[in-house]
């Protein structure tokens, strides 16, 4: 077996996070954060740009822990890419998150919307014209821990249970807001949606379709979408529902349709209102075996429903179950959250540290989205699998760890890449299109 020999440069200065110049590029080109920022005082000390710039960079690069700007101080790459004057060390990060993060979230709120405004981010709609608005709520694991917040979550486990909105059928984030553990997802929802409604109709001129799990089946919550001239589309929460008279009323209208020997399902809707209009779309599903013919002793039964505003000719009951189905698209990009960008369990001991985190993440992640559609999909990109939108952790693998030499020659600097580099060509077409 040959063995190398290994030898440490005393002079040059190469990276393996060369996609960091796509995010600093990003940042300062297209949002506001550095005029937007100094509105928080500060007499003396870091500015505060500098400290967004540091975090977005490590984030972006899947690493939410604080103790990680240690390394990224003393990369001069890190700085020259970022474009920072002062690095601040990870209890310096640490002690201004805590002191301004209530001033800090909305910033970074608005940056994210204005990026993808300077950007003009593709936002796709669905079949029937409506552009998707997924909200939902998800369970991040922070057990074994004392952080302000982190309390029992409906997974069965201590954690946050933040809030999630998605944007298109690209995924883009239009907020990410922590919330405690033992939060019911429907407690101060309305709030929510008066801080995401009018960022989702800043970046789409379309029809908004609201898509909601059973957790917001209320009235209050139909009322307000509809003031806000929304359609939506809420799993009907069915409570204490008889499941025989509802099975009756399917098989007296002679609905039933066969899967398979023992299963038959019926699908049927019917009107609640008519001004405004409210349409329950119902699907029994009876079984009186199993997938390997097992009888029961009694049929199950099954009831599942959907509550939306739209009306048949715009999407039948069956488009309508097609339409929700697709809504579990948003699970994968609450997976990307906690995974890709690591952000599972949060690295501060403070709510607002940790919400303020999470919208470093919403910011990240649109930045993440938008390079890896402009970069990944085209016939120049690595060579993967066909599809409509890339992962964040691809991204980061085929971009954001990108080897490259950083070469300063005169007032001129230039990042060297290898000959074989894979991705040298999405690199170079998203760096230009920026």
């Amino acid at each position: 077996m040959r063995r190398f020999k290994l030898v440490q440069s005393k002079t040059e200065v190469i990276t393996p996070h060369g996609g960091l110049a796509l995010v600093s590029h990003c940042l300062n080109q297209h949002t506001s954060l550095n005029k937007t920022s100094r509105s928080i005082a500060k007499r003396h000390g870091i500015p505060n740009i500098d400290l967004i710039r540091t975090y977005l960079g490590l984030i972006c690069v899947g690493k939410s822990d604080f103790e990680a700007v240690e390394t990224a101080r003393n990369d001069p790459f890190f700085k020259v890419a970022m474009g920072l004057k002062q690095s601040p060390s990870s209890a310096r990060l640490r002690q201004r998150f805590d002191e301004d993060a209530q001033a800090l979230i909305p910033l970074l709120d608005n940056a994210s919307i204005e990026l993808m405004q300077n950007l003009q981010v593709p936002v796709s709609g669905l079949s029937t014209g409506h552009v998707p608005v997924d909200i939902d709520v998800f369970p991040m694991d922070n057990s074994n821990t004392k952080k302000e917040g982190v309390s029992y979550t409906y997974k069965g486990h201590d954690g946050y249970a933040p809030i999630a909105a998605y944007l298109g059928c690209e995924g883009w984030s239009l907020a990410c807001e922590l919330r405690p553990g033992s939060q019911h997802a429907n407690n101060e929802f309305i709030c929510a949606l008066d801080r995401i409604l009018p960022r989702a109709k800043s970046l789409s001129d379309q029809p908004l379709l609201v898509r909601l799990d059973s957790a917001h089946d209320a009235a209050e919550n139909r009322k307000y979408l509809y003031e806000q001239g929304v359609d939506y589309l809420i799993k009907w929460n069915p409570r204490k529902q008889d499941l025989l008279a509802w099975y009756a009323k399917a098989d007296s209208a002679s609905l039933w349709s066969h899967d398979r020997p023992g299963k038959m399902h019926a699908v049927y809707s019917e009107i609640l209102s008519e001004s405004p209009y409210v349409r329950r779309v119902i699907k029994v599903t009876a079984r009186a075996s199993d997938t390997n013919g097992q009888m029961f002793l009694e049929p199950q039964i099954n009831l599942d429903g959907w509550i939306t505003s739209l009306r048949p000719e715009t999407a039948d009951d069956k488009t309508i179950i097609g339409l929700y189905q697709d809504h579990a698209t948003s699970e994968q990009f609450h997976s990307e959250f906690k995974t890709d960008l690591d952000l599972e369990r949060l690295p501060s001991g403070k709510f607002a540290t940790n919400d303020l985190v999470m919208s470093f993440a919403v910011l990240a992640y649109n930045i993440l989205r938008w390079i890896g559609l402009r970069g990944l999909m085209g016939d120049d990109a690595p060579v993967r699998h066909k599809a409509k939108r890339r992962r964040l952790k691809t991204v980061m693998q085929e971009l954001m760890y990108m080897a490259c030499r950083l070469v300063e020659s005169g007032r001129q600097q230039t990042l060297r890449f290898g000959q074989h580099c894979p991705g040298f060509k999405s690199f170079s077409a998203v760096y230009g299109t920026i």
